[in-house]
């Protein structure tokens, strides 16, 4: 007779720690089985990103193997596609039911969709959870049960909920673990994904910083920001904790979370989001879309020192500060006049914290694109942000030595470029 256990299919939730779903797998009594799959087919879709994300991912990976040896069992990795592997285990164990996290992107629901059907034809049953987010799309809706598309009034809603709910982390019986020899996570950089070494560390709260955000979150130079993102893409932190943080220490860090939460019911509401603008005229939008200036920003090499400081932090760490993201952004969009999906993928490939729904609603907000998008005429000067968030030049001078030379020759004169750009937003307004 085969030995009954309950699966549970880590995702993007590579942490043991208040995790609902493996919570909720532990409670039922049944031992529960942990699992990764790296389906090829989805890492082969995104090549474009970055070996250094992979590579985040595994050590995270690792760490979780490590942490189940302290209850007795490991985490069993796998390649191939889910339903392949889920039926392979099904020769080996009686499952009594596979649970996992819910994910927020058009592909998520497409393919959990299509699996939980075929899983049926076998007997099992997959349950998937709310974990990543505090509510879901169905959560914060206006009176008449539409979806709101004004961040402000999303955020009150969204507060106002908080209080009806209990936020609390959710114990696991921790018992429960299947019982297994413990062996070392499958390497990634044996099988070829890995060329990087990036080294993962479980995120620590600095409880100073939080409460110090609000003022100094716009400041690149000072590395006051709580580079949390790349905990919560990878889910090596739960939300429920950082919320809980944020009503202590910090309503602007709170209000940056709930962006989070907006940003992914839109994408879910409005799929489209994810290829077309949320404002359907700007399908038309006259992009001029130069490409030798597209890869002088994406090199750095614009010669505006703000926007080549960002792009250069970007592709040597995979990461950038919050505000210089929308410097360079509107630079792209505003003085270059370059299609914002330009812009969105190459974030995508690039940056280490990734989000689909944030990523997207984002770059749509710079352009004026987007739901509850900044208005047209708004166009970030990268000089004078850089003369009000950086005025002792310490961010340029890390990322751009070589700014105080006289020769470097910006590939646009910035005031042309506003007023081209105001030019064209204007007339296609004023086309419809």
């Amino acid at each position: 007779m085969k030995e009954k256990v309950l699966i549970f299919w880590f995702q993007r939730d590579l942490r043991i720690a208040d995790n609902v779903g493996l919570a909720l797998a532990l409670a039922q009594g049944i031992p529960v089985y942990p699992v990764f799959i790296i389906d090829p087919t989805l890492v082969h879709e995104h090549e474009c990103i970055e070996d250094r994300s992979i590579d985040y991912m595994h050590q995270a990976l690792v760490h979780v193997n490590l942490n189940l040896k302290t209850y007795g069992s490991r985490l069993h990795g796998y390649i191939g596609k889910p339903l392949e592997v889920f039926q392979s285990l099904a020769e080996q164990f009686d499952i009594q039911g596979i649970y996992c996290n819910r994910d927020y992107e058009p592909a998520y629901y497409q393919r959990i969709s299509i699996l939980k059907d075929q899983l049926q034809g076998t007997g099992i049953l997959l349950w998937d959870a709310k974990d990543q987010v505090i509510f879901e799309q169905h959560d914060i809706l206006k009176k008449d049960g539409t979806p709101y598309s004004v961040y402000g009034a999303y955020a009150r809603k969204w507060k106002e909920k908080l209080q009806t709910i209990q936020l609390e982390a959710q114990p696991a019986a921790l018992t429960n673990f299947y019982q297994t020899e413990w062996q070392e996570f499958l390497s990634l950089r044996q099988l070829g994904y890995l060329k990087t070494d990036v080294e993962f560390a479980a995120y620590e709260w600095d409880e100073y910083q939080i409460s110090q955000y609000g003022d100094l979150r716009d400041f690149p130079g000072k590395g006051a920001t709580t580079r949390i993102g790349v905990a919560l893409r990878f889910g090596t932190i739960s939300i429920r904790q950082c919320v809980l943080k944020a009503i202590n220490l910090s309503e602007v860090w709170l209000n940056e979370l709930i962006w989070r939460e907006f940003f992914k019911q839109i994408l879910y509401h409005f799929p489209d989001v994810e290829h077309q603008p949320f404002k359907k005229r700007f399908e038309t939008f006259p992009w001029r879309n130069n490409e030798e200036e597209f890869v002088c920003w994406c090199l750095g090499r614009t010669g505006i020192p703000m926007v080549d400081a960002g792009m250069r932090e970007l592709n040597e760490t995979g990461f950038m500060h919050n505000r210089v993201r929308m410097i360079v952004a509107s630079f792209l969009c505003k003085h270059l006049l370059i299609d914002w999906r330009w812009g969105e993928a190459y974030f995508a490939a690039k940056l280490l914290d990734y989000d689909l729904s944030s990523n997207n609603g984002n770059w749509q907000w710079v352009a004026g694109t987007g739901c509850d998008a900044a208005p047209f005429f708004r166009i970030f000067n990268p000089l004078v942000q850089a003369k009000r968030f950086d005025p002792d030049a310490v961010y340029v001078r890390r990322w751009v030595p070589e700014w105080e030379q006289k020769d470097i020759k910006p590939i646009v004169d910035l005031q042309e470029a506003s007023k081209r750009a105001l030019s064209v937003y204007r007339q296609f307004r004023e086309s419809f």
